[in-house]
């Protein structure tokens, strides 16, 4: 069962929202606020899953709520705006709803939903075992798969909002992980982030110009913010050059 909270300041959005949630077995309502004021206060005493989150309302609006909000549970947003699209993304929101919504939308956004959470559960239960010196591999769901993955295979790490694509020498696995959570079960003496959607096998890696990593045929691009930390780990460790070999 997933328990779930309904922000939003109009009545109407509230109450149309809630008897969706009355309509799916397995979500469970455990409460509905006008405003994210409200919502901490709700946070603190009960356990919460998923967040309906409304965007435009007094006080605090969804997006800022999130930018402040310090380990969220999932966060679908319910907005009659779709201008905040990406940027929710970005925030790492699991869907995006636009008012007025309908149940088959509702429905289908539910149940990514209950795919995730299971996937949390399973990999709470189970997880990626970093502690296991001896472990060079794991496994990942890929729709009704489970796909055995060798970190010497890997290539680099696509994140894309709630999933990965995992390139390997032997192909592409997408599964419903977070990218953030994958990077802390990779060895930062292997692997290394390059962009906020990326990390990279540094053993894999062919060649850097400018602001791009070479893998085979493949191209990665480098953000400001790591560049640096990319060179100094990857290159000038590495680096032969007239003084270092005079």
């Amino acid at each position: 069962m997933i328990n779930c909270v309904i922000i939003d300041d109009e009545p109407l959005a509230r109450e149309g929202l809630a008897n969706y949630v009355r309509e799916v077995d397995f979500l469970q309502l455990t409460g509905t606020c006008e405003n994210p004021i409200a919502l901490m206060k709700l946070l603190d005493e009960h356990p919460v899953d998923l967040i309906f989150l409304d965007i435009q309302m007094p006080k605090m609006n969804g997006i800022d709520f999130l930018k402040i909000v310090q380990n969220p549970p999932m966060v679908i947003i319910t907005t009659a705006y779709p201008s905040y699209a990406l940027e929710g993304f970005q925030l790492n929101v699991l869907d995006y709803l636009l008012k007025p919504v309908t149940f088959d939308r509702f429905f289908k956004s539910a149940n990514k939903a209950k795919d995730y959470h299971r996937l949390l559960t399973q990999s709470a239960q189970s997880g990626i075992q970093k502690e296991e010196p001896d472990a060079d591999y794991f496994f990942i769901k890929c729709g009704n798969k489970y796909e055995k993955i060798y970190f010497d295979d890997i290539m680099y790490v696509e994140g894309m909002q709630n999933y990965v694509s995992i390139y390997t020498v032997k192909g592409k696995y997408m599964t419903l992980l977070n990218l953030k959570n994958l990077e802390q079960n990779l060895d930062s003496r292997a692997f290394i982030r390059v962009h906020k959607s990326y990390i990279v096998s540094i053993s894999k890696i062919e060649g850097l110009e400018g602001n791009e990593i070479f893998i085979q045929t493949h191209r990665i691009s480098i953000s400001r913010n790591y560049r640096e930390q990319v060179i100094a780990q990857v290159v000038e460790c590495k680096l032969w050059d007239k003084i270092k070999l005079s």
